[in-house]
């Protein structure tokens, strides 16, 4: 990367396309604020991170812990997911194989079999049990992943969480699928030209950032391959999610086409929540 004024920037377009894409004023000044705090900087943000960390970071005015994880992200792996969401250009296959052990044929498998798009994401994936069921994926790999991650995402924790602890509640998520689909279907959404799938690169997806509860969300419809392939564009949903503490994920709901559920909206992975949460 280019030191600060080039997380600077960065974090001036994601300003401008949140702003852009209707999303909480707040939200889009704190970025405005921290791109001036970083391009003011009398030091490289770089040597602030590798003096003491995330922690460094967020001594710095205006940088609080969401952001400060986000400049961590563009200093140690050169990209920042979330700008490229905004832009409609986030290549999960490519992000993927950054991580040692997966190759972009296997790094396909898991974005299509598994519907998941950040490191995140894969990380979940790969302490829960979903990545095992991937093709391809033995306890050698398996650990590999695992070690991949824990140098691409900077972390250092002995215990691995379970995915879904410190993530909203189902309810909450089903309340921002219907209303992402709700203002989608009305045309009251701004729309993103994905650069997947879209090769007239016509502005079709509808983007809603929302903030409930304490978390900052943002919606689309899927455009995986896997969704394209079912006709599902217009129904999987696709929601990003992180708070204050930087406790961040994704889920995808999608409509239940069978069993006691059929019919009924329900997020992936968490099939026995949504059934409690329905009674």
């Amino acid at each position: 990367m280019g030191g600060n004024q080039d997380v600077a920037r960065r974090l001036e377009e994601a300003a401008d396309l949140l702003g852009a894409q209707g999303a909480n004023p707040f939200r889009v000044n704190a970025y405005r604020r921290a791109a001036s705090t970083v391009a003011g900087l009398p030091e490289d943000v770089g040597d602030v991170l590798a003096r003491g960390g995330r922690a460094e970071l967020e001594r710095l005015p205006t940088i609080g812990s969401g952001i400060a994880a986000s400049i961590e992200e563009m200093l140690t792996t050169g990209r920042w997911a979330q700008l490229e969401r905004l832009r409609g250009a986030v290549d999960p296959v490519s992000l993927f194989t950054m991580v040692p052990g997966l190759g972009r044929e296997l790094a396909r498998r898991i974005h299509d079999e598994l519907d998941i798009e950040t490191l995140e994401a894969l990380e979940a994936a790969a302490w829960d049990g979903r990545l095992d069921s991937v093709p391809g994926i033995g306890p050698r790999r398996l650990q590999a992943i695992r070690a991949g991650l824990d140098a691409a995402l900077g972390r250092t924790r002995r215990a691995r969480p379970r995915a879904r602890e410190g993530a909203p509640g189902v309810g909450l998520l089903l309340e921002v699928d219907e209303a992402y689909r709700s203002r989608a279907n009305a045309g009251k959404l701004p729309k993103i030209a994905p650069r997947r799938f879209n090769p007239e690169g016509e502005a079709w997806l509808p983007v809603m950032h929302e903030t409930r509860d304490g978390w900052h969300f943002t919606a689309l419809y899927s455009n995986t391959a896997r969704a394209h392939e079912l006709g599902k564009t217009r129904d999987w949903v696709v929601i990003y999610y992180y708070d204050s503490d930087h406790r961040e994920g994704q889920c995808t709901v999608v409509t239940e086409t069978a069993g006691r559920l059929g019919g009924r909206r329900v997020l992936r992975g968490r099939e026995a929540e949504c059934a409690s949460h329905y009674g």
